[in-house]
């Protein structure tokens, strides 16, 4: 809910709606519940279907801060694509000229940890893990990398960023 100050003017007489919303209103937006939203999952391939699996999508907008959680339970009609996945963020990141790196973790019949790459002006988040337990370089997350994916596999994304506005 925050939003740019208003200006103020010499000689103002300023009213008590005034002051709730420009300071009462603002400070208290920075303590207020995270706002919902439901991520899309993407694939740079043949598009991945969550079926009857969930994804939940949660965010507190700070100034131009984003701090964004992202959970996604594949179901038993999930089916999952081809080609590397992406998420889509709340509100476009901002074109900074640099990649903002999260947390990433899979669960599946193993847990494996890896980060979350924002680009520059970007409109999703991509997640990056280990290419196999004996290769822990890292590449985009698909539905065979860093394991195969199956009915309950959960991905967890947790990261922080500048919106665009």
């Amino acid at each position: 809910m925050t939003f740019a100050p208003r200006t103020w003017v010499v000689g103002e007489v300023v009213s008590a709606a005034v002051m709730n919303q420009e300071i009462r209103d603002q400070f208290n937006s920075m303590f207020a519940a995270w706002t919902p939203y439901t991520p899309a999952w993407t694939s740079t391939g043949t598009a991945p279907s969550l079926g009857n699996g969930t994804i939940i999508g949660r965010y507190m907008k700070i100034g131009r801060t984003v701090i964004c959680h992202i959970n996604m339970t594949t179901g038993s009609t999930s089916t999952y694509g081809s080609g590397d996945y992406n998420w889509s963020l709340p509100v476009q990141a901002a074109n900074v000229g640099t990649a903002i790196v999260g947390t990433a973790q899979l669960l599946g019949t193993d847990r494996w940890v890896g980060q979350i790459v924002i680009g520059p002006n970007a409109s999703g988040c991509s997640a990056f893990m280990p290419i196999t337990a004996t290769n822990t370089r890292t590449n985009f997350l698909t539905a065979t990398r860093p394991e195969t994916l199956a009915a309950g596999a959960q991905v967890r994304l947790t990261f922080m960023y500048e919106a665009a506005s």
